[in-house]
């Protein structure tokens, strides 16, 4: 396999649950912990601006209601996307995938991009983000992965950017999953933790896939994977998984 260009350990929506979820302020504190690769989740708003979130709507994280996807970006930078999580983080906005581009251009950070579409937009979301991934990170020696649960949208980014990685996210392993990995082109597949064992690592290895993790908090779990030769491990736990170190200590 081609040598592979992203840190093994990836923070959570950047900072896992030490900071707002999706926000710059959580990838400073994944920083600031040491992480130089993120995940994070991103969708469409109704005038075509790529920003961070995860949920369809927008109630758990800003305050506000109904679907994120539905409102113009002016509207949804102005919402407050920090308070529900602590008061420290009070006012921290929704950002752009562009503002999280040059954060993490500016300091040689790798991401992540989980395309994670409002319903019935699959296609669209993928096509957009992966355009504006594309311009973001033109002639960058490390693109970001594009990720998704949806087959749809990775068609959609295949088509409009087909240079940059795709990644198959899976919660489980659904027929047809390895096909389709294959005919969308993709150079990795993001399983839930507990689906990946030896088998699937060689599998996945020997058709030239790399085989990378979601969300692994427990550190005999951790241990497990960085011996079965796991090629990334995205973390909630910041906080008690050292990049600089090992698990296996």
């Amino acid at each position: 396999m081609d040598a592979w260009p992203y840190p093994l350990w990836i923070a959570h929506r950047g900072a896992g649950k030490r900071a707002p979820e999706n926000t710059l302020a959580a990838f400073r504190v994944g920083a600031a912990h040491g992480y130089r690769a993120f995940e994070c989740d991103v969708k469409l708003s109704a005038d075509g601006v790529p920003f961070l979130l995860h949920d369809a709507t927008l109630q758990r994280t800003t305050g506000a209601r109904g679907v994120a996807g539905e409102r113009a970006w002016a509207e949804l930078s102005r919402l407050d996307a920090g308070a529900w999580h602590s008061r420290a983080f009070a006012g921290e906005p929704l950002p752009s995938l562009e503002t999280v581009a040059r954060y993490c251009l500016r300091n040689g950070f790798a991401l992540n991009i989980e395309i994670k579409p409002t319903p019935e937009t699959e296609r669209a979301t993928g096509e957009a983000v992966a355009r504006e991934a594309q311009h973001l990170w033109a002639g960058q020696a490390v693109p970001p992965l594009l990720s998704s649960f949806k087959t749809e949208a990775l068609r959609g980014a295949q088509a409009a950017a087909p240079d940059l990685p795709r990644a198959l996210l899976l919660d489980t392993l659904w027929d047809g999953w390895f096909d389709a990995a294959q005919a969308l082109g993709c150079v990795a597949c993001v399983t839930h933790y507990g689906l990946m064992d030896a088998a699937l690592v060689a599998r996945l290895h020997g058709a030239g896939l790399r085989a990378l993790v979601y969300t692994v908090n427990d550190a005999p779990e951790a241990q497990r994977l960085v011996r079965l030769g796991i090629d990334g491990l995205i973390t909630d736990a910041i906080d008690k998984f050292s990049p600089a170190g090992s698990v296996l200590d």
